[in-house]
């Protein structure tokens, strides 16, 4: 009796105090988009910024998050997919893996400052690319490797030992295992952790404050060539993101409703992420439907 009643007061507890983390962020979500959403129109997220001058919008900050979140991802996610799969699949438990596991778990705890001044001293100077997308990707790509290759490895080995029996039992190789079994299996956990480091990486302001630069040129949105200084898609220009904007609207106090604009873009920024996560389960649970019928 005493060992029921004790494991119903800690189960109370555990709870109550997962109710009151649950109700603190949703506390913090609802308030800042019940700041911000007024602020919201088509205006406001397509208008470009205006200093010393109300009625400002993002247009090209939003633009920037999204284009340079699409660059970290194309040279993260293939690096962090194989790291993850020799880590799984093929590397031996020895000295040499213990420490390269080491290494990832001290590189995703490093602060995004630290990352920021390492791009800085060694894209943005040493590389001479500047303050750029592609330095600010490049420095971003450290900071979400070890996160995602230790999700893609984790993913990988919650597949049971049996369907990779099953694979090569049918005569596969063991590539075509991981490829064919191994991977369709654990797609619904890589994605979603590729969506949220997507998402991590669309709220970040620290690292890219030192490699994309604080500034927004304007933009020819008519002017697709990537080798032009006014093209969208020229990643050796500077880009002030989302966050950074943020950050800068905030710190300078150069706009007259930077009150407004930063509660607007924080609400814009909060919604990002949330579509990012229900995206990712969204996506994954289809994926996962569809290759396993197929």
């Amino acid at each position: 009796m005493n060992a029921k009643r004790s494991d119903k007061i800690a189960t109370g507890i555990l709870y109550g105090i997962a109710g009151i983390i649950i109700l603190i962020l949703a506390s913090l979500i609802l308030y800042i988009l019940a700041r911000g959403l007024p602020h919201i129109n088509w205006q406001f997220l397509t208008q470009p910024s205006k200093s010393f001058e109300p009625g400002g919008g993002i247009g090209i900050q939003l633009f920037n998050s999204f284009y340079l979140l699409l660059i970290t991802m194309i040279i993260s996610v293939p690096i962090s997919l194989g790291a993850g799969i020799y880590l799984s699949e093929y590397a031996k438990k020895n000295r040499l893996t213990d420490i390269i596991r080491t290494a990832i778990e001290v590189l995703s705890s490093l602060p995004s400052v630290v990352v920021g001044l390492f791009g800085f001293l060694v894209f943005v100077i040493q590389a001479d690319l500047g303050f750029s997308i592609i330095s600010g990707a490049l420095a971003l790509t450290f900071f979400n490797l070890p996160l995602l290759t230790r999700n893609v490895e984790e993913s990988l080995n919650a597949v049971h030992f049996t369907q990779r029996e099953a694979g090569l039992a049918l005569g596969l190789s063991r590539w075509e295992t991981v490829t064919k079994i191994v991977i369709p299996e654990a797609l619904p956990g890589i994605l979603t952790g590729v969506i949220l480091g997507a998402g991590r990486i669309f709220g970040e302001a620290a690292a890219l404050i030192y490699t994309a630069g604080q500034s927004a040129p304007a933009l020819d949105f008519t002017n697709w060539n990537p080798l032009s200084i006014s093209s969208p898609l020229n990643i050796f220009r500077q880009a002030e993101t989302l966050a950074v904007h943020i950050w800068k609207v905030n710190s300078e106090g150069n706009m007259p409703d930077g009150a407004q604009v930063s509660a607007g873009a924080s609400a814009v920024l909060i919604i990002a992420v949330l579509l990012f996560n229900f995206l990712a389960r969204f996506l994954g649970k289809r994926i996962h439907k569809k290759m396993t019928s197929a």
